[in-house]
């Protein structure tokens, strides 16, 4: 008997010590292989009915985004003078975003939030955008851990459904630009 509960204990150390899954994909994959006793309601069936059902969401930056990522440097090499350009990283569709109005606060309009995992029991608020002006540009705040954050300018094109936001940053003789896509998948 105490031989099984020492391996017992040495296997969940070896489970837990061993895993690299986070506390989120333990929940989801938990909540996926749960049976209820009643049809269940995802957060994507309900943010698509919430945006189905406002009107202005067609006409607003509200909706469902697939966003991709594009960093380029910009510079002059070290013994030339003619500045070249150079993709450094890509990420095609690399998440996918719910935009939605804020009715909490005051001192943003929308916020952002990741929809990539939907069986979690809440979600993080992982950007903020001000009012959209009457020039179709609004600026953007990701918020990153440990209270730090990085603003984005962003245009809206109302025909094509399509955000788009830089950021530039110095880094001696070159300069680092990112570029965010938003592509609206939901409402068309």
């Amino acid at each position: 008997m105490k031989t099984f509960i020492v391996l017992l204990g040495a296997g969940w150390l070896v489970v837990a010590g061993g895993s690299s899954c986070s506390i989120s994909t333990m929940y989801s994959m938990q909540q996926r292989n749960k049976v209820y006793p009643f049809e269940q309601v995802y957060f994507h069936d309900v943010l698509k009915a919430y945006l189905a059902k406002t009107g202005a969401a067609k006409a607003s930056i509200e909706g469902i985004y697939s966003v991709t990522r594009v960093v380029t440097k910009k510079g002059t090499g070290l013994f030339s003078t003619t500045e070249k350009e150079r993709v450094i990283e890509r990420n095609e569709n690399y998440r996918q975003v719910a935009i939605i109005r804020d009715v909490k606060s005051q001192t943003r309009a929308f916020i952002e939030i990741p929809i990539e995992n939907l069986l979690l029991p809440s979600y993080s608020i992982r950007g903020e955008f001000s009012d959209v002006g009457v020039n179709q540009v609004a600026v953007y705040t990701y918020l990153e851990k440990r209270g730090q954050s990085t603003s984005y300018s962003f245009t809206f094109d109302k025909d094509f459904d399509v955000l788009e936001g830089v950021r530039s940053e110095d880094k001696g003789n070159s300069t680092v630009i990112e570029k965010l896509t938003y592509l609206k998948l939901y409402p068309q």
